[in-house]
C-alpha cells in the first residue's frame, strides 16, 4: 500500500472547468491536495484520509433531478468542509437548506459586504468592509441549513458566504480559485492552514518521494518504455521514472521531423550524456510526414500522431524484449481539455496526443507520474530532480510538434520554413532578455499566401503568425506586449532570411477565447 501524505485536502469535483485551480491554490499554501470526481470521492476519502474537504463548482443545477452530490461519509467525518458555488449549494441541499433555480444569475465581477466575523476571514476581511470577488452562478441558496449563519452578502447573493462554526463548514457563492477574486488564494490558504490546522510544509521534494514510491509499487520488476517528445514534461517524467526504477526504463525518442531547430540533438545529448539513461533514437520523419500528407483537420492530425507514436512505442518495446508499461508526461491541463468529466457536463476542447484514445490492442499499461501537476509545478519538480535550467526553463512544446503550428497540410518544405522562422523569433526574444518573462512563444505558418514585392519582383508567398503569451498554468493566458520596434525587427529578419515568407503578423488573442496553440 502506498503511503499517503500525512496532511492533505480532498477536492470533490462536480465538473467545473476550474476545479484544478482549487488544487493549485491549496498547493500554493504548502498543502498537498488531490481531486476526485464526486462519484469516486468516497473511495478517495477513505484512501487519502484528508484533514479537510473542498466541494467544487459545477455547470449542473442542484435543483435538477439526478444532479451530482457529495458522499454522505464526508459530512459524517467531522472534517472541515468548504463549498464553492455549486459546492455550497449541494451542501445546503444535503444538510437541510433550500436551493432554487434563478430567473437571472450573477456573473463576473461583484462586491460582497462582510456582515459578520468568521474564522475563514481571520487576518483578512473585517466587518463593514467590501471586497471584490468573481461570481458565476444561476441558482441560489434561498434557505440555510440548520447551524449556518450569513457572514457576507452581495446584491445578487444574500448568502454569499455562510458558516457553521461548530462543524467548521463554510460555503461561498463566488469562486475564490480564479485570479479575478483578488483575495481568493488567501481564503483557500486560510481554510487549509487555519481552519483545517495544517502546517503548510508540503514540498515538491515530498511529491517526488511519494511518486517514486508509487512508481516502484506500480511497476514492480516490470519494464517501462517512456516516450520523449522533446518537451519539458516528458523529460521530467523520464528522469523521475528512471530515479524510481533505474535500468528497468528505456526511453524512446521519436524524431518525427516535427521538432524545432536543433531539438533532436539536444534531447539525445541530455539523456545519453548527462543522465546515461538507455535511449533509443528512432528516425521516423518519413513515416509521420507521409501519414500526414493530405490531412488538414487538426483533430485528425492529433489522432494520427498519437496513434503513430503508440505504434512506434510498441515496435520498440518488442525490440527490447517487451515492456509492461508506457510512461508519459500527461499534465492536468491536458486531462481537463481532453476528457469530458465522467462522460458528463464538461466539454472537450481539443484532444491531446498523449491522453486517452489509446489503441485497444495496446499491451502496455500507462504510467503518468505528472498527471496531477501544472506546468510550473513540473518545472519545480525538474529542478528538484536536477535537470539543467536551460532545459527546465524551456517554453512548452506540444507533443504533435510543428504539425499543429501548420494549419492545413503538413509537408517537409513547410516544416523547414517554420523551423527557420521560429528559430529567428526565439533568437530575438533571447537577445532582448525576454525569454523568461514569456510563458510560450512560437511561430505559426498559415495556409495563406499573399502578394508581396521583393527587389523589383512580385512574390506570392506564405504568411507567418507570431504568438507569445504570459501564463502561470496554461489554463488562461494573456498576450505578451512586445514593443512595436521588436516586432518590426523580427518581421524584417524573417522576411529577409526565410525563403517562402513575405508577410508576418502578430496574434493578440488571449485564452479564453482562443487557445494558446492554433490547433
Amino acid at each position: 500500500m502506498i503511503a499517503q501524505p500525512p496532511e492533505s485536502i480532498l477536492i470533490v469535483d462536480f465538473g467545473s472547468q476550474v476545479t484544478q485551480l482549487i488544487a493549485r491554490r491549496v498547493r500554493e499554501a504548502g498543502v498537498y491536495s488531490e481531486i476526485a470526481p464526486f462519484n469516486m470521492a468516497e473511495e478517495a476519502f477513505e484512501r487519502l484520509k484528508p484533514k479537510g474537504v473542498i466541494l467544487s463548482g459545477s455547470p449542473a443545477s442542484v435543483a435538477e433531478e439526478g444532479s451530482p452530490r457529495a458522499p454522505q461519509v464526508i459530512f459524517d467525518s467531522g472534517r472541515p468542509i468548504l463549498g464553492i458555488c455549486y459546492g455550497q449549494q449541494t451542501m445546503m441541499a444535503q444538510l437541510g437548506g433550500a436551493v432554487e433555480m434563478g430567473d437571472s444569475g450573477e456573473f463576473g465581477r461583484a462586491f460582497i459586504a462582510i456582515e459578520n466575523s468568521c474564522e475563514l476571514f481571520d487576518g483578512m476581511w473585517r466587518e463593514g468592509e467590501q471586497h471584490q470577488v468573481w461570481m458565476s452562478h444561476g441558482d441560489k441558496v434561498t434557505d440555510l441549513a440548520p447551524g449556518f449563519r450569513v457572514v457576507a452578502t452581495s446584491p445578487g447573493a444574500p448568502f454569499a458566504v455562510i458558516a457553521d462554526d461548530e462543524r467548521r463548514y463554510y460555503g461561498m457563492q463566488f469562486h475564490p480559485e480564479v485570479v479575478h477574486t483578488p483575495d481568493g488564494a488567501k481564503l483557500i490558504a486560510n481554510f487549509a492552514r487555519h481552519v483545517c490546522g495544517l502546517a503548510g510544509d508540503w514540498t515538491m521534494a515530498e511529491f517526488r518521494d511519494a511518486k517514486i514510491a508509487e512508481i516502484r509499487e506500480t511497476v514492480g520488476d516490470g519494464k517501462v518504455i517512456c516516450g520523449l517528445s522533446g518537451g519539458v514534461d516528458s523529460a521530467v517524467a523520464a528522469v523521475l521514472v528512471h530515479e524510481a526504477i533505474g535500468e528497468q526504463l528505456t526511453c524512446v525518442f521519436v524524431d518525427h521531423g516535427l521538432m524545432r531547430a536543433g531539438e533532436a540533438e539536444q534531447v539525445v545529448s541530455l539523456f545519453r550524456g548527462s543522465y546515461n539513461i538507455p535511449l533509443v533514437h528512432v528516425n521516423a520523419e518519413t513515416l509521420f510526414l507521409n501519414g500526414l500528407s493530405g490531412v488538414t483537420d487538426p483533430e485528425l492530425k492529433r489522432k494520427f500522431i498519437g496513434k503513430t507514436f503508440i505504434d512506434v512505442f510498441e515496435d520498440e518495446a518488442k525490440k527490447i524484449g517487451g515492456a509492461d508499461f508506457l510512461a508519459q508526461g500527461t499534465l492536468y491541463p491536458d486531462v481537463i481539455e481532453s476528457v469530458s468529466f465522467t462522460g458528463g457536463p464538461s466539454v472537450t476542447i481539443k484532444s491531446h496526443h498523449n491522453v486517452g484514445g489509446l489503441p485497444e490492442r495496446m499491451n502496455m499499461k500507462l504510467v503518468e507520474p505528472l498527471r496531477e501537476l501544472f506546468k510550473d509545478e513540473v518545472r519545480a519538480l525538474g529542478r528538484e530532480l536536477g535537470l539543467p535550467e536551460v532545459f527546465v526553463g524551456r517554453h512548452p512544446f506540444p507533443g504533435p510538434g510543428l504539425a499543429i503550428r501548420i494549419p492545413g497540410e503538413v509537408s517537409k518544405e513547410r516544416c523547414d520554413i517554420l523551423r527557420k522562422a521560429d528559430a529567428i523569433y526565439l533568437e530575438e526574444i533571447r537577445a532582448a532578455g525576454l525569454y523568461d518573462a514569456i510563458w510560450q512563444a512560437f511561430a505559426v505558418l498559415l495556409p495563406v499566401r499573399t502578394v508581396g514585392v521583393m527587389g523589383d519582383g512580385r512574390t506570392y508567398d506564405h504568411v507567418l503568425a507570431l504568438r507569445a503569451v504570459t501564463s502561470t498554468d496554461g489554463m488562461t493566458a494573456e498576450v505578451f506586449p512586445f514593443p512595436g520596434d521588436f516586432l518590426s525587427r523580427v518581421a524584417t529578419r524573417i522576411v529577409n532570411e526565410v525563403r517562402g515568407v513575405n508577410r508576418v503578423v502578430y496574434d493578440y488573442t488571449s485564452k479564453p477565447p482562443g487557445t494558446i496553440e492554433w490547433e
